[in-house]
Order: structure tokens, then sequence, then C-alpha cells
């Protein structure tokens, strides 16, 4: 059974920190790129941050560059989303994703985290 579970979301002061955490099972997640996605009521999910299989190719959308890194740790099964200096417009809720095209596609979605950014 495949699983991607979130953690680590909850509300943080602008200028805050946050470390989402995404645990896989029930696939090989070392052989899948990851990504974290966000998405707001009444918009489209954005991707955020992405990362190869091994974990040497990273990037980013424009509007985190600079404050979100994602790492991914292959023998935990597990990638990362470490998020500074963390602004309102951060506020979301935070989606990992796992996927890979060939020879077949498959792409697995966590289940969500909301992060808040609020004074």
């Amino acid at each position: 059974q495949v699983r991607l579970v979130e953690s680590g979301g909850g509300v943080v002061q602008p200028g805050g920190s946050l470390r989402l955490s995404c645990v896989t099972s029930g696939f090989t997640f070392s052989g899948y790129t990851a990504s974290w996605h966000r998405q707001v009521p009444g918009k489209e999910r954005e991707m955020v941050a992405g990362i190869n299989q091994n974990g040497d190719f990273t990037n980013y959308a424009d509007s985190v560059k600079g404050r979100f890194t994602i790492s991914r740790d292959n023998d935990l099964n597990t990638v990362y989303l470490q998020m500074t200096n963390l602004k309102a417009e951060d506020t979301a809720v935070y989606y990992c994703n796992a996927a890979t095209y060939f020879p077949d596609k498959y792409i697995y979605w966590g289940q969500g985290t909301q992060v808040t950014v609020s004074s």
C-alpha cells in the first residue's frame, strides 16, 4: 500500500521557520523524483520545490528561492522542506509528491499539511 504522510505544518509568525517532512512507504522511493506543492482555496496547486532521485539536483519556484530548501533521505524514504523567512503569502496546504515516468508513469500524493503564516 502506497503512503505519503506529511507532517510539520502549523502556525508560525512572519519571518519564522518550519520544517515539513513526508515519510513514504509502499514503493521504491529512491527511484522517484520528489517535490513539494502548495494550494490555497480557489487557486491551482503550484509546485514549490523539486528534487531528483539521488538529491543532487533541485529546483524551486521563484517565490521561494533563497528561503526554502528541499532535501531527501533515501534510507529513511523521506523528503523534507525547510522553510525560512516565512511570509503571509506562504500560507497554504502543502503536499508532497513522488513521481516516476519511465518505464511506466506513477504519481503519488500525500494528504497535505496546513501551513499558516500569521502574526
